[in-house]
């Protein structure tokens, strides 16, 4: 199986959200991202440059002392990370099968780029995708409300709404779920998920707890960003998302006390020294 391409951002959101989201007070220094991220083959300037993004998108705060840097979550990267605890957590709340549809229709100015790219980054992750130029369509019941709550102050008022609806059976929605989706994409990905995950040489290539599991948990948030979790009927008896669910939760079970032990062990400076560097506690090799 070809290798797999996993953003450095990617992996760090991972990392945060199995370890930082629920103390977000806690200070973690640099060395001990660039340790953890290390045997998942991203190097130590591509962990930082990514530190450095996040930091700028308002998710981590920069604290220095001395020579050392550390990094927190804000409260906009705990309302970033939360949205996806519940479905990373307990994965099995995507096999229900959903009802109705939500549609969204927003209206950023043209000069706001920036908010609107935002905006469309929140729907997506949310489970809509475009059906027309500002309209949007999830399955099941999508409270917006968490998941826009870092943009509403910047939105126009009534720019935004959004509803649950049920499609009128003269009016079938079925043709605007299939141009919305790609619904064979979204098959495949459960089949290389699962295919990928069930092979033990995937766990054990990395040889840290740690990375496996960020690795994981990056990979099944991708996966979850491809599939809203349509009905049923649209995806097929041979669909994999029960497999690829299997799959996760068994070895979400198995990596996470030894994973937790190892974070923890880098934040106490206990952890494995970074290649090329004596110490992961040196301040050169911690600055970003």
């Amino acid at each position: 199986m070809s290798a797999v391409h996993r953003p450095p951002r990617q992996l760090l959101l991972a990392l945060l959200g199995e370890n930082l989201v629920d103390r977000p007070e806690r200070h973690v220094r640099a060395g001990a991202f660039l340790a953890a991220l290390e045997p998942t083959g991203v190097t130590a300037p591509a962990v930082r440059g990514a530190l450095n993004r996040l930091v700028h998108t308002g998710v981590l705060l920069r604290h220095r002392r001395g020579r050392e840097i550390s990094f927190s979550l804000t409260d906009a990267g705990v309302d970033l990370l939360g949205q996806a605890v519940d479905r990373v957590r307990r994965p099995r709340i995507i096999l229900v099968d959903k009802v109705g549809w939500t549609l969204c229709s927003f209206s950023v100015p043209e000069r706001q780029r920036a908010l609107r790219h935002r905006v469309r980054s929140i729907l997506t992750w949310a489970g809509f995708a475009p059906v027309r130029d500002g309209f949007w369509l999830a399955p099941g019941a999508v409270d917006l409300s968490a998941p826009m709550r870092p943009v509403r102050a910047q939105l126009p008022e009534g720019s935004l709404l959004a509803f649950h609806a049920r499609e009128f059976t003269a009016f079938p929605i079925e043709q605007a779920v299939r141009a919305a989706w790609d619904i064979e994409g979204i098959r495949a990905e459960h089949e290389e998920f699962s295919s990928r995950w069930e092979n033990p040489a995937t766990v054990l290539e990395p040889g840290s707890p740690l990375a496996a599991m960020t690795m994981l948990v990056a990979d099944w948030l991708a996966l979850l960003r491809a599939d809203p979790g349509l009905p049923k009927e649209y995806m097929g008896d041979d669909f994999a998302l029960p497999r690829s669910v299997e799959t996760y939760e068994r070895l979400r079970a198995e990596l996470g006390p030894a994973a937790r032990a190892e974070f923890e062990d880098l934040c106490a400076g206990r952890g494995r020294p970074l290649d090329g560097a004596a110490d992961t506690r040196s301040t050169r090799a911690v600055t970003v």
